[in-house]
């Protein structure tokens, strides 16, 4: 089913892009093995996932205990590999370790939250070939240079939709030039969004009482504003967990954590199924 589907969809020269991301599953029995606390008070599993955002399939999950940390950088390289096996050969033939890059025929992109940011995750991107997008964290080099720009207001471009249209009050700029990234692999960049600070904003990188700073870090060569836009679509994954959870992922309901597991990917491979269909 799954080559079918993407035959009909391969005449697009899309990027292919892995958008990878954990959630929550809270239980309510501590007779589930490996059920453990979690960080944000519950109790259960930390399940990870890599989606394939042009057709929002599952193209790989891991159950994990619950107090599995988000960042686990094994974890995601685990799951790009497993994503990098269930794309079409066509797809996949130049980012395998060891492929020769002008095997490629379509351009892959591994898309995360500030989970994914760690230097081992994205050494495994370089080292397959695959680009980058990873939000990152706050530090005192972000902090920084955003002291440097926030009011120079010339650095700053208007943000856009995923339509293309103008986002009210929204603005993108560039921080590559204003911090050290030595550390991070070659070519990569810093790109930075504000926008006006709404009732139940999430932790911003930059303290301000009138906007909300959010950056991420790209290898991807193209204006800012369209690398945001890129970056937002993340969001998407949200829509394919909840999905996973009406499909039966919330239920878990067994004691043995294999048996579990295995209930995972049983919901995985029928919500696929109906996605395709």
């Amino acid at each position: 089913m799954r080559a079918h589907v993407w035959k009909r969809l391969d005449e697009g020269r899309d990027p292919v892009v892995l958008d990878f991301d954990a959630s929550l599953v809270d239980v309510h029995s501590e007779l589930k093995e490996h059920a453990a606390p979690n960080y944000k008070g519950g109790f259960g599993f930390h399940p990870l996932f890599v989606f394939a955002d042009l057709t929002g399939e599952t193209l790989g999950a891991t159950l994990r205990a619950g107090n599995a940390t988000a960042n686990n950088a094994g974890d995601h390289v685990e799951l790009l590999d497993a994503a990098l096996a269930q794309l079409p050969s066509a797809v996949a033939q130049g980012y395998h370790v060891g492929d020769n890059l002008s095997l490629a025929t379509r351009r892959v992109i591994a898309r995360a939250d500030s989970a994914g940011c760690t230097k081992e995750f994205l050494s495994a991107c370089r080292a397959r070939h695959v680009s980058f997008f990873v939000s990152a964290r706050s530090n005192a080099q972000i902090t920084g240079a955003l002291y440097q720009v926030a009011e120079q207001s010339d650095r700053w471009q208007p943000s856009l939709t995923q339509a293309g249209e103008r986002r009210e009050g929204a603005s993108v700029c560039e921080l590559t030039n204003y911090v050290n990234l030595s550390l991070m692999p070659e070519g990569t960049r810093l790109i930075i969004r504000r926008e006006p600070l709404h009732p139940g904003a999430q932790r911003s990188l930059f303290a301000s009482h009138d906007f909300h700073y959010w950056g991420f870090y790209t290898d991807q060569e193209v204006d800012p504003v369209d690398l945001d836009v890129t970056m937002r679509a993340h969001a998407h994954v949200e829509s394919h967990i909840q999905r996973l959870k009406e499909s039966g992922l919330s239920r878990l309901p067994f004691t043995n954590f294999e048996v579990n597991a295995n209930w995972l990917m049983i919901v995985v491979l029928s919500s696929d199924l109906v996605r395709c269909f």
